[in-house]
């Protein structure tokens, strides 16, 4: 076999192409043996070449050539042109008066800001596109999912009907079927995006990482980054589903009466979407985005509702909160421009107990002196549950879109927790391990369920919040946190959650609101204004509307980063 052909032959000199390689030349990056040297150098003798030990190739940096002066390399650089310069270049009339550095440590300079930029290319853009890419494939899960739950609601209300109306039943579910693949049409044009950029992330991190690994210098002070680029993070596609209005059958207007679709729509959020921190907490899940709290919480808003006492609030939306306090009337109100939208009036003329809205946008609230849960759609008032030796009280909507009531015994005596789905009894919750009731008898009680699906109930009775798993198994009291701002005892009312998985609970008498994590451990107070903080609740951006009793106002709170 001859010996230059092989795969495994060893490396010949450049010249030759016979003797193995001894030397190595750093200015023209050539393998010679030492027989070719002098031809080598001999070849261009105004060239500075640097000779070395095959061993120590690269040892010495390669100045890039001059410009101007061909036969000249640059070993400074003129800080006023922001170009290398070599000596013949310091010495003329153009750079007269010129401040001058050495090359080497501008490119010193030059690589740390790359390799900075290179490591928030790895560690942070591009596993945050990885994350929206994640988000977005999750969201078009879940779309499936919540287009499907509404085709199924057409169809269950399309049952009840004859014959007559399966056309109609036909075209509605191909509406949705249109809203949905445009919208699952955009979320995918917008997720090949994401895609293509963090296919290009990855492209010029592999180049950076290239042109750093060698010692060309030429190479490295051309190397210009991108990161400014991918700082700027895509606007968020913004969905929203249309919602099922349906009828009752009165003969011609089938349409109209059978129900109709509203509009979907999609928006896009320049600030949708958060740069990913590297810090992890322990309620964080691999697909969370972590915020951190504020120092110092911000008021976005205040709205008056004109109530004498105010009690509770709920999001519909992240532009519109529903609240209830004394009287029978509940309000729908505008967050952006504090107006009223919408007044709706308790079918039995009671004040509500509780207020909450469904997955759907359906508001729903607890009358206890009627004993009964009501939930309004179209503005008609729905009664869901009627109960019989038991009054409810604290309501709330859990994700799956069943309803956990909250109710006392007709002789005060016991409190109990019970889910429903739609008006079926699905499980109840009572007692801990050891038979013992998991709360008081009696006194406000509000509920809410955490991301994690925890049940929390902020037990004024007990002064404590009382969380349970889903099962109903306890899992941990919270009593408060000492120092309180007011020092006066625990005096839990409204309680939310957020994405985070912190629990949030109003403390009427220490007029703040109590930050825990979904292990009870304290995390914060928010008390900066606050004046008799009763209801509470959170929207998707992870804002706090506070229901301060006495004020009669609602306050939004940005306390997360």
């Amino acid at each position: 076999m001859d010996p230059r052909t092989s795969a495994q032959d060893v490396m010949r000199c450049d010249l030759c192409e016979t003797v193995v390689v001894q030397m190595h030349c750093d200015t023209c990056l050539v393998n010679l043996c030492k027989a070719c040297v002098g031809e080598h150098i001999s070849t261009d003798e105004f060239k500075d070449h640097k000779v070395v030990k095959f061993q120590a190739r690269k040892s010495s940096p390669l100045y890039p050539g001059c410009t101007t002066h061909s036969k000249e390399r640059c070993e400074m650089y003129c800080n006023q042109c922001d170009i290398p310069v070599c000596n013949s270049c310091i010495a003329s009339d153009q750079h007269l008066g010129h401040k001058f550095l050495k090359i080497l440590q501008v490119l010193d300079e030059r690589r740390n800001k790359i390799m900075k930029d290179v490591t928030e290319l790895n560690e942070i853009i591009y596993p945050t596109y990885q994350d929206i890419a994640s988000n977005v494939q999750n969201r078009m899960s879940q779309l499936e999912k919540e287009y499907g739950d509404l085709s199924m609601a057409i169809t269950k209300h399309g049952e009840d009907w004859h014959r007559e109306i399966d056309k109609l039943v036909k075209k509605l579910k191909a509406e949705v079927d249109e809203m949905k693949n445009t919208q699952l049409q955009t979320l995918q044009k917008h997720l090949d995006e994401i895609n293509k950029n963090i296919s290009d992330i990855k492209d010029e991190i592999n180049s950076v990482d290239m042109a750093l690994d060698t010692n060309d210098l030429s190479k490295l002070f051309s190397v210009t980054s991108s990161v400014h680029i991918y700082r700027n993070l895509p606007n968020k596609i913004m969905l929203s589903l249309p919602k099922f209005m349906p009828g009752k059958i009165q003969g011609k207007e089938l349409r109209k009466l059978f129900g109709a679709l509203s509009s979907s729509s999609l928006t896009s959020d320049k600030h949708g979407y958060s740069m990913k921190t590297t810090q992890k907490s322990p309620e964080a899940g691999s697909s969370l985005l972590v915020k951190q709290l504020l120092d110092e919480p911000e008021t976005v808003t205040t709205i008056a509702t004109g109530y004498g006492s105010l009690y509770n609030v709920a999001c519909l939306t992240d532009e519109e909160i529903w609240t209830r306090g004394n009287g029978s009337t509940m309000k729908l109100y505008s967050i952006n421009q504090g107006s009223l939208l919408k007044s709706i009036r308790t079918k039995s003329g009671n004040s509500p107990c509780d207020i909450a809205v469904t997955k759907s946008g359906d508001l729903v609230y607890t009358d206890y002196l009627d004993r009964t849960v009501n939930i309004v759609k179209n503005e008609k008032i729905e009664e869901v549950i009627r109960l019989q030796n038991w009054r409810p009280e604290g309501i709330c909507c859990t994700s799956s879109g069943d309803l956990l009531v909250i109710m006392y015994s007709d002789d005060n005596t016991q409190t109990k927790v019970v889910r429903y789905s739609g008006s079926t009894e699905k499980q109840t919750i009572q007692f801990d391990d050891k038979g013992k009731p998991l709360y008081s008898a009696f006194d406000y009680k509000y509920i809410t369920e955490n991301r994690n699906l925890d049940i929390c109930v902020s037990d004024l009775g007990d002064e404590a919040v009382v969380v349970v798993n889903q099962a109903g198994k306890l899992r941990f009291r919270y009593t408060g946190h000492t120092p309180a701002p007011k020092n006066k005892p625990f005096d839990p009312r409204g309680i939310t959650s957020n994405s985070q998985s912190h629990i949030l609970t109003a403390d009427y008498d220490n007029e703040c609101v109590h930050i825990i994590d979904q292990d009870g451990q304290f995390l914060h107070y928010i008390d900066s204004g606050l004046s008799g903080p009763h209801g509470l609740c959170t929207d998707t951006n992870d804002n706090l509307f506070v229901a301060q009793r006495g004020k009669r106002q609602v306050k939004k709170i940005k306390y997360l980063k």
